[in-house]
């Protein structure tokens, strides 16, 4: 059925927008609002979603308070226990990763009702591209495959040999080679490889929570900026490379090296800090946990034959090559959960919940994102280079920093030097917090299990702070 011309322009395009000649940034903006009310609306409601997000840690603790009273019921009355309707509600509503999904319930009502339920289906259809969640749904499950894992565990157990093989010296190597992986494989799956060995080799030996927010924040910075020594790993980049024609070569030089520097640096002075409790969780056992997302309990890679591993790799290299293509990523997909049935002694328990997590809060955001053009693009457009540095790093921590580098490119006539901190911003600002990263919800719903029910948004900003810091000044002042 063809859609009416009103449904293929909603959202409406920023060219249909009038701009006066020397209208300052407010005036464009009231501008807009006076053309489409509905952009206050859409926005309104993003700032609840976001909102909502930080709050999440409070909803969840509550849960468990509602929980608690209703077994304490339970017990006097005699009766079995059973689960609160009223708590387990709340737990829902205590999911980071289905926050953003559950606003999009209003959203959708609130187009339907303004603009018609005709414009709300075409949105949802054909108006928001979910390549990107569905690619990292199928990426953080092969990544996570048995056969992936224990190569990933083998090669940081060789590397943190070097260091006497200590609980530190794993840390150590996760932190600063894992990250980098993402450059190759993706950030996705470098995150999921990162959080899963870390939560083997060095949650599971209970750190104190200072240390744990510390590692937490560390290693969504560095995954966030781990990715910037290709084009085709890291989706602020993947975003804006072939629009603006940068190709691997451009961006080792203007943001690779800088960002392998910036890694060491807050590594190592994490390290120096926290040295005496790092080396002390070497006297603590570690607590014998599931491996990876599939419910692998720990196979060596030497227990694996190699043709195996080598047909996950495959796989791995095949979906990162055809990101672009969700018809060559998927349909590759299901050949590779017919493999992994084919070879299920080798393999593990292939648990989806997490994968799919992931992928439903990055649609949600996608969708929510794409009804924000109005008020960032001008507001890129407004700054100068170090503004625009500063104002990227700041917005990514209230949206996935693929979404501010992909308005970067609505952007008419912008300079070179103008992109380059753009994207150097939405990088450096990608540890911030939960939704500033694609992968990032995919370490916290793999780490969240050891942060007491909730990982708490300004403990997590306060540990990714410092890094955060060095990669700006490495990336603004070198």
């Amino acid at each position: 059925m063809l859609q009416s011309p009103e449904a293929a322009l909603f959202p409406r395009p920023l060219s249909d927008y009038a701009t006066q000649p020397g209208a300052g940034l407010i005036d464009i903006l009231q501008q807009r609002l006076a053309d489409d009310p509905f952009n206050a609306v859409a926005t309104g409601i993003f700032l609840i979603a976001i909102v909502h997000t930080f709050l999440a840690a409070r909803v969840t603790a509550y849960a468990h308070r509602v929980q608690a009273r209703h077994d304490e019921r339970l017990r006097s009355s005699g009766a079995p226990a059973a689960p609160a309707v009223a708590a387990e509600l709340l737990h829902f509503a205590g999911e980071v990763e289905v926050i953003f999904g559950f606003w999009v319930l209003p959203l959708v009502l609130a187009i339907a009702w303004t603009k018609g339920v005709e414009i709300a289906k075409h949105y949802l259809n054909t108006g928001v591209n979910y390549t990107e969640p569905m690619f990292v749904v199928v990426i953080m499950v092969i990544a996570a495959s048995r056969p992936v894992m224990a190569l990933a565990e083998a090669t940081v157990g060789r590397l943190s040999a070097l260091g006497g093989g200590t609980p530190a010296a794993c840390w150590v190597a996760i932190l600063t080679v894992g990250p980098l992986f993402g450059s190759i494989i993706t950030e996705p799956a470098a995150m999921t490889i990162c959080a899963l060995l870390l939560a083997r080799q060095f949650f599971t030996r209970g750190p104190s929570t200072r240390l744990k927010y510390a590692t937490l924040g560390l290693l969504f910075v560095n995954v966030s900026i781990g990715g910037t020594l290709t084009h085709f790993a890291a989706p602020p980049i993947l975003m804006v490379a072939r629009p603006w024609g940068w190709d691997t070569a451009f961006v080792i030089g203007h943001f690779g090296w800088r960002a392998v520097v910036a890694i060491l640096i807050s590594t190592s002075a994490y390290y120096l800090f926290f040295r005496k409790e790092l080396r002390a969780l070497a006297t603590q056992p570690a607590e014998a946990i599931e491996l990876d997302a599939d419910g692998d309990t720990g196979n060596p890679a030497s227990a694996i034959p190699v043709w195996i591993t080598l047909v996950h790799l495959a796989f791995l290299v095949w979906t990162v090559t055809n990101s672009h293509y969700p018809a060559l990523f998927v349909g590759s997909f299901l050949f590779f959960l017919g493999f992994t049935r084919a070879t299920s002694p080798h393999q593990g328990r292939m648990d989806l919940r997490v994968p799919l997590l992931v992928g439903f809060f990055l649609a949600g955001l996608v969708i929510h994102g794409g009804l924000q053009a109005w008020w960032i693009a001008p507001v890129l457009a407004s700054l100068s280079e170090l503004p625009l540095f500063l104002a990227s790093t700041i917005l990514t921590s209230f949206n996935d920093n693929a979404l501010i580098t992909y308005l970067g490119t609505l952007v008419p006539n912008l300079s070179e030097p103008l992109k380059i901190a753009l994207v150097e911003g939405a990088v450096t600002g990608g540890g911030l917090t939960v939704i500033a990263n694609a992968p990032n919800p995919a370490g916290q719903s793999l780490l969240g299990r050891f942060f007491d029910g909730a990982v708490v948004p300004l403990f997590l900003l306060l540990g990714a702070l410092f890094p955060t810091i060095i990669a700006a000044l490495m990336f603004r002042l070198f």
